[in-house]
């Protein structure tokens, strides 16, 4: 029997998408779970995949639409069925309007390049083609600057305004003062509004307190060095894939930090999905992993890094960003000491993580009795600053203490991650 493939609701705020692309046409096959269509939120571009299997029997909104959630957007069945029943009743609920930006636009060739006479792809932020593509800028002529030569905004932005080092690549020979510049106004992203719309809610209705705990890490670094000795180079397993695992062990001890206010009741959430905060071009995004607490850690690690490069690749797939009942934002890699996040909503916390640092330390100071004459000695050791964020309608500041005690004997006894 035929099915409707409506427009999925990508997170509690999202109210519509822009379906960008077709992948399949009609008269093709499909399989349940196979990729349909290209649709972009306010968050990334996301790969809608088929609630069915069968042929694409007609496509009820254009490339460049606007489309509300839960709206209609395709119908698949056998290929000789009728369906016109369903596509009528698809048809009242299907009205929507076409963005007359971009795709109105006669696109420059932006996707591909030529390389001796042969064509090659490049390698482009979804931001950065969307720029290009509204301004008929040709990508092959820009030299990108993000990772691994990318192309991202800034790239597209130096074009436009005639930076010659944004086409050639080449670093001046010579070093200039720098020149006063002129105010600009630059438009915000979809993504950076969302962010800066659901900070500012959080922010303002949530009422958050944070407790900041400090960690050894010496065991938890020996570990994870001994494992990635052993594991191949796309298999190494990082130190934020170690605190998820703990995070989601914990939680199971403190069920009000796993979950959401619903009314005047706690909804506790069974599952526990970890999201963790990507830096994606134009702003943040988070992946989730499903299930964290049953999931060794060498699984996390793997699932974990294909959704971080399918987010920065802007093709995150819809599980990849939906269900998240605690969030985990980790800027130890920027050499942060440490910072306090704020909620994302409706979970009830966020754990912030700093960097772990080579500092002096007391050797041996919990081994000291109180009273004895003894002088301490001083040594150096690993230790790392992390931050809880709590929403105070949820739990209180000795359960928020008591979780990050509990966290400790994860990340301080690390072997307890592995069985």
């Amino acid at each position: 029997m035929a099915e409707t493939i409506n427009m999925p609701k990508l997170g509690f705020d999202m109210a519509e998408g822009t379906l960008v692309r077709w992948v399949k046409k009609v008269g093709e096959t499909v399989n349940k779970g196979e990729v349909l269509a290209e649709i972009e939120t306010d968050k990334a571009t996301v790969e809608v995949e088929s609630s069915a299997s069968g042929v694409v029997r007609k496509l009820l909104v254009d490339e460049g639409a606007v489309v509300p959630v839960n709206t209609p957007i395709a119908v698949v069945g056998s290929a000789d069925e009728n369906i016109e029943e369903i596509t009528s009743q698809a048809g009242q609920t299907s009205k929507v309007e076409r963005q007359p930006a971009a795709s109105d636009l006669k696109p420059a060739p932006i996707e591909t390049s030529t390389v001796h006479g042969q064509p090659s792809m490049l390698r482009a932020s979804p931001l950065a083609k969307k720029m290009a593509r509204e301004r008929s800028l040709d990508l092959s002529r820009v030299q990108g600057t993000g990772p691994g030569g990318r192309i991202v905004r800034r790239d597209v932005e130096a074009a436009i305004s005639g930076q010659p080092s944004a086409v050639s690549g080449k670093i001046p020979s010579t070093v200039h003062r720098p020149s006063s510049v002129s105010d600009e106004t630059i438009p915000q992203t979809k993504l950076r509004q969302a962010i800066a719309r659901r900070m500012a809610e959080a922010k303002a209705s949530i009422p958050h307190f944070y407790v900041t705990h400090e960690y050894k890490m010496d065991s938890l670094l020996e570990v994870r060095r001994q494992l990635n000795n052993a594991l191949p180079e796309d298999e190494k397993i990082s130190v934020n894939d170690f605190i998820l695992k703990a995070a989601a062990l914990t939680l199971r001890q403190f069920p009000n930090l796993n979950a959401s206010l619903d009314g005047n009741s706690v909804l506790r959430h069974g599952g526990v999905n970890i999201g963790v905060a990507v830096a994606v071009e134009g702003g943040l995004l988070t992946v989730v992993c499903k299930q964290a607490d049953v999931k060794p850690v060498r699984q996390i690690a793997s699932e974990v890094k294909a959704m971080v490069e399918r987010a920065r690749q802007g093709k995150v797939r819809q599980e990849d960003i939906e269900g998240s009942t605690f969030s985990i934002s980790n800027m130890g890699m920027y050499d942060v000491e440490n910072f306090a996040a704020i909620i994302n909503p409706p979970e009830a916390a966020i754990l912030a993580v700093g960097s772990a640092r080579q500092v002096p330390v007391v050797v041996g100071a919990d081994s000291i009795p109180f009273g004895d004459d003894v002088r301490p000695e001083l040594g150096i050791g690993w230790r790392m600053k992390a931050t809880i964020s709590v929403d105070h309608r949820l739990s209180d500041g000795v359960e928020a203490a008591r979780f990050m005690q509990a966290l400790a004997v994860y990340l301080e006894e690390p072997v307890r991650l592995l069985v």
